[in-house]
């Protein structure tokens, strides 16, 4: 016995129309986008009815794949929008073949961390925030933070003791990325904060962390025992790049690149 033909109740019969009304019923907007193109192009070239299915169904998944990224992007809350675009690999003290190592992201994968330690305006901040881009693009999930943003999450969630909480959520990422630690003492909500956020994410996901320290000197910044702890932890399965050199920020203003030519 042949399936009956179901019909869509207000569409008086016009098959597209139905198709539409059931694509906003269905929530598959971007098929919905396609139909009134691509039915018309699939009459004329007389495609397979199979060919079709696969189209609408291509568009559906692309559209949602590109609606994903721009949602983990805004998620992850990058500063600059920086990505390896605009990354001079040879300018970088950072070895190249850790380079190319680090951008595999198999070290996000195993749930490792990145500390990469050297002078201001030697690519550090560049370097991660490429690396995050590079991860919400392959599909996971990132989080930026500077160190006083820590600071600011546990006052935030002090009153009500639920910081715990907080950092549950936080670490259901798969990379998070804290920025800057170095330039400035770091406050004691800030160092509880960080202390928490590694303690939380110990073997459980990837942290990266960006520093004019290296990390062994962290007990100059915050107070010597919650830095050891914090280090203890975040570099047992850690990798260590430092990088070296002048700044790129400086040498591109003394060299006049660093705005445009007044007129």
């Amino acid at each position: 016995m042949a399936t009956p033909i179901r019909t869509v109740a207000g569409s008086a019969g016009d098959p597209l129309a139905e198709a539409i009304e059931l694509t906003k019923r269905l929530k598959l907007p971007y098929i919905r986008r396609s139909l009134v193109d691509l039915i018309p192009t699939a009459k004329a070239q007389r495609w397979d009815p199979a060919e079709v299915v696969r189209v609408l169904l291509a568009e559906e998944a692309a559209g949602r794949d590109a609606a994903n990224l721009r949602t983990r992007r805004k998620r992850a809350a990058f500063p600059a929008g920086k990505t390896f675009g605009d990354w001079d690999e040879q300018a970088s003290t950072i070895p190249r073949p850790t380079q190319d190592a680090l951008k595999t992201l198999e070290w996000v994968q195993r749930k490792e961390n990145l500390c990469i330690c050297g002078p201001s305006g030697t690519g550090k901040s560049h370097f991660c925030e490429a690396l995050g881009q590079a991860a919400v693009e392959a599909g996971m999930t990132v989080a930026w933070f500077t160190i006083e943003d820590l600071g600011v999450l546990v006052r935030r969630h002090r009153a009500d003791d639920s910081i715990t909480r907080a950092l549950a959520r936080l670490i259901r990422t798969d990379l998070i990325i804290i920025d800057d630690i170095g330039l400035l003492p770091v406050s004691p909500d800030a160092a509880e904060g960080f202390y928490r956020l590694v303690d939380a994410a110990y073997e459980r996901r990837a942290l990266a962390v960006s520093s004019n320290l290296h990390p062994s000197g962290f007990d100059e910044i915050m107070p010597k025992t919650l830095a050891t702890a914090t280090v203890d932890r975040l570099l047992h399965h850690a990798h260590i790049v430092v990088t070296q050199g002048d700044s790129f920020r400086l040498a591109q203003a003394t060299s006049g690149k660093g705005v445009m030519p007044l007129n």
